[in-house]
């Protein structure tokens, strides 16, 4: 629950400090006063988007402040989801600065508003007017059922179930739209595969054909240099390597009187028969060498092939060639088996599809058990709140595919007079019912879950009187529970008279700014303010004595 609210510097608060404490609390104040601005505050502690415009006039930064006795709610396994320090005194803190920047803290360490909004959704219910038309969503009345059915194990269970049918049959109607487009390509798949196939390719084997194309080419030029060549090293007229014979031995004729001459006639001698096994490469080189035009023709041709191809394919050797074939014959594969794999697919969506609808009959059963029990304490609570004839149903109703919460429809229907037909509670019911229906709804609810605060915001409109006061006697039973704190923002002194605290806001004009304020009001003080709810601004005696007597049925 909310222990203490700091605000500092927002709309119309210039600094609020106040203290709350458990069981049922209400807070009055004329229209305007500022009990928008504290929901709004609270608000942006549960993660609700910041808003420059709310800082103060003239302020730089505003501070919200809330302190939440949780000690007994066991939400230590939210800490830990959220990677937070858990105690049992829960401190957030919002700022917002004039610059646009927000930061918010939960326990001094720092967090995002994704944070803030799953912490929050474990502290607090605010219920506003505007919550009233939640009634009309079938989602809305399917999660109130699953909430009172107790059905979260084998709800999750269904959700993660849920997915893998999802991508089970995902899986089934891609492969089948690959099929169909795949079969349509077979034959020209085929027909790409038969050209690669038939010319038979090798791996590099373009590198190797352009050069011995170029050798071709060139086969005369390439004959008579190397006939020169060996003729320069090894001719008749010019003989380089007896030229290297003769200067060795000169060498070793002086090598007994000069001894360097030794170590140089070596090196001369391995310059000789390098040179020697030089001219027999170059002799058998010049041998291979010949102009062959059918061989040219050959290779031209082949050459000729292997660019075409890789034109059409748009790529640039012989190599990626060879990987379009062997993707040409996946696919071709797979469009052979295609029907294999496909029948697979719909054994994988069968057993998901029964393990899901098992689970989707588990959650019907469950919702339809809690479905009378509703029906039921609906009744009897409505009953009291001026609806005598009141007729409660909740429709339970398959819908045609299994989906992401089950396979129920669930509707609320509602008649609140002798006779009338049931018709789904959004079509028929009145703002005053509505908000009956509401509160009756949240009493069940709380009882269900371990919320601390709920905080209704003006839940009574369009009711009054006696049916006001039954509406704040469920809230104080609500409130009752130990560990939860109901707060009723409202106009109507039968209510503000029911709750075990009572706080008023108030505006003050000063020189320069207006301000607003919260306190909590003396028994003396509660007698005045419920006086005024009941005669307005002019204090009576009469209003006065009605105000005690409202207090003293509490």
């Amino acid at each position: 629950m909310i222990s203490h609210l700091h605000i500092q510097n927002y709309a119309l608060i210039e600094s609020l400090d106040i203290s709350f404490s458990d069981g049922f609390s209400v807070i009055t104040g004329e229209t305007g006063a500022g009990k928008s601005i504290l929901l709004g505050a609270i608000g942006l502690l549960l993660g609700q988007r910041a808003d420059t415009r709310s800082i103060r006039n003239g302020a730089q930064k505003c501070t919200i402040e809330a302190t939440f006795d949780i000690s007994s709610h066991n939400l230590q396994d939210v800490f830990e989801q959220l990677d937070i320090d858990y105690d049992p005194e829960c401190i957030i803190r919002r700022e917002l600065t004039a610059a646009g920047k927000s930061r918010a803290f939960i326990n001094d360490t720092p967090a995002s508003i994704a944070q803030l909004k799953t912490l929050g959704d474990h502290l607090i219910d605010i219920h506003s007017q505007h919550q009233n038309l939640l009634l009309s969503s079938e989602d809305f009345q399917l999660n109130v059922l699953d909430i009172l059915a107790h059905d979260s194990k084998v709800l999750e269970e269904y959700t993660q179930h849920f997915k893998s049918f999802k991508e089970a049959k995902k899986n089934l109607l891609e492969a089948r739209a690959n099929a169909e487009q795949l079969q349509t390509e077979q034959d020209y798949l085929q027909f790409q595969l038969d050209q690669l196939d038939e010319a038979a390719l090798q791996e590099g084997e373009d590198q190797e054909l352009e050069t011995e194309q170029q050798t071709l080419e060139h086969a005369e030029e390439i004959k008579s240099a190397l006939y020169k060549s060996a003729g320069l090293l090894n001719g008749d007229e010019s003989c380089t390597i007896e030229a290297l014979r003769t200067a060795r031995q000169q060498l070793e004729n002086i090598s007994s009187v000069f001894p360097n001459a030794s170590s140089l006639a070596e090196r001369i001698e391995s310059c000789r028969i390098e040179l020697k096994d030089i001219v027999e490469e170059i002799d058998g080189e010049a041998e291979d060498i010949e102009y062959n035009p059918e061989r040219q023709a050959w290779v031209d041709e082949r050459l000729s092939l292997i660019y075409d191809l890789q034109r059409k394919h748009h790529v640039e050797s012989v190599g990626e060639l060879l990987v379009i074939a062997d993707d040409l014959r996946t696919r071709l594969h797979n469009i052979t088996h295609s029907e294999e794999h496909i029948q697979e697919l719909e054994k994988q969506l069968a057993v998901e599809e029964k393990a899901l609808l098992k689970l989707a009959d588990q959650l019907t059963d469950l919702r339809s058990k809690a479905a009378s029990t509703v029906e039921k304490e609906m009744c009897q609570m409505l009953i009291p709140l001026g609806m005598p004839n009141i007729r409660f149903k909740v429709e339970i109703c398959k819908a045609a595919q299994p989906e992401s919460n089950g396979i129920d429809k669930v509707t609320f229907l509602f008649s609140a007079n002798k006779n009338a037909t049931l018709q789904p509670i959004s079509h028929i019911a009145s703002g005053g019912e509505i908000a009956r229906v509401m509160l009756s709804l949240k009493a069940l609810i709380s009882g269900a879950i371990n919320l601390p605060t709920i905080i209704f915001d003006e839940i009574d409109t369009g009711v009054s009187g006696q049916i006001a006061e039954r509406m704040a006697i469920i809230m104080k039973k609500m409130g009752a529970d130990q560990h939860r704190q109901v707060i009723s923002i409202t106009h109507l002194p039968q209510i503000a008279a029911l709750g075990s605290h009572h706080y008023r806001v108030f505006k003050t004009d000063e020189e320069d700014a207006t301000n607003s304020h919260i306190i909590q009001l003396t028994d003396e003080e509660r007698v005045k303010e419920i006086a005024h709810m009941l005669s307005g601004s002019n204090l009576t005696e009469a209003a006065m004595s009605n105000a005690r007597a409202l207090l003293n049925n509490d």
